[in-house]
């Protein structure tokens, strides 16, 4: 493992000039954040040596490097999720490549269903902690030493810091951020009833399909992280809605601008 992440570093080394701090997985809502960017490099994860490839409607599947509000960045266009049949290291392998690259803020973005009776479609939500339901961990197994403690601490696995500077950077936009406490599952099937109200009484706000390996690893690695979710549809008890990929995606679309103005405008105080 140690190996291919190496050499898949050393590959992306070699395609750019940049020296990015800062990396940015495009989830459903920030998919618009590359009309922003001025890029430098884009390369096909196909290209990509040891890179996984996405598979789901509506992820590009690019890593582009570049700069956006003046600050270098690599952005990963299109992630990769448990319910596509990939094992936990292998989704966050991109992650384990950031870190081999020097990257030391990640951005994590999705769609996900609300369940706090407060929100409704179309708000976007900042994480202020996760709960992991994937029964599942990316760092099960044999710990790399190189890669981060075989115990890591995660009682801040959302940083306060850069949670501050959302809330600030949001206000000074009048864009509003609802807050809360992320549930992921596998999926792909959308939730139930009960088990929205399953997920709400055990402190869930909103729940989805991803994030929560990638922010474990990052943080294994050392790495600030900072999610936002996009609420698409929503699971409060008596408010159920059908949900489909589509009408998902058609949400995050709406949404996504006012999300993308928040990530552009922290930038230059990451």
């Amino acid at each position: 493992m140690i190996a291919k992440i190496k050499e898949t570093a050393a590959f992306l080394k070699g395609q750019t000039t940049l020296n990015p701090r800062v990396a940015i997985v495009l989830g459903s809502g920030l998919g618009g954040l590359v009309d922003s960017l001025i890029i430098e490099k884009e390369i096909p994860y196909s290209q990509i040596p040891n890179f996984p490839i996405s598979t789901v409607k509506g992820h590009k599947g690019a890593l582009i490097f570049g700069t956006l509000n003046n600050v270098e960045v690599v952005v990963q266009s299109g992630r990769f999720h448990y319910y596509e049949g990939y094992d936990m290291k292998t989704l966050t392998f991109p992650v384990r490549v950031y870190k081999e690259l020097g990257i030391e803020v990640l951005i994590l973005s999705n769609a996900a269903g609300g369940m706090n009776p407060a929100f409704k479609v179309g708000d976007i939500m900042l994480f202020r902690d996760h709960i992991n339901l994937f029964g599942n961990n990316p760092l099960m197994g044999p710990n790399y030493d190189e890669l981060g403690p075989r115990f890591p601490d995660m009682s801040e696995a959302y940083s306060k810091r850069l949670r501050k500077i959302a809330q600030t950077t949001a206000k000074e936009h009048n864009i509003h951020l609802q807050e809360g406490v992320y549930v992921g599952v596998t999926g792909p099937c959308f939730e139930t009833p009960s088990e929205y109200r399953m997920f709400h009484i055990l402190g869930g706000d909103a729940v989805g399909m991803s994030t929560v390996p990638e922010t474990i690893a990052a943080r294994h690695g050392g790495m600030e992280v900072v999610a936002f979710s996009v609420i698409t549809d929503l699971g409060v008890e008596g408010v159920v809605e059908k949900a489909s990929h589509e009408e998902v995606l058609k949400e995050a679309n709406a949404a996504g601008p006012r999300m993308v103005k928040v990530v552009y405008e922290m930038m230059p105080q990451l």
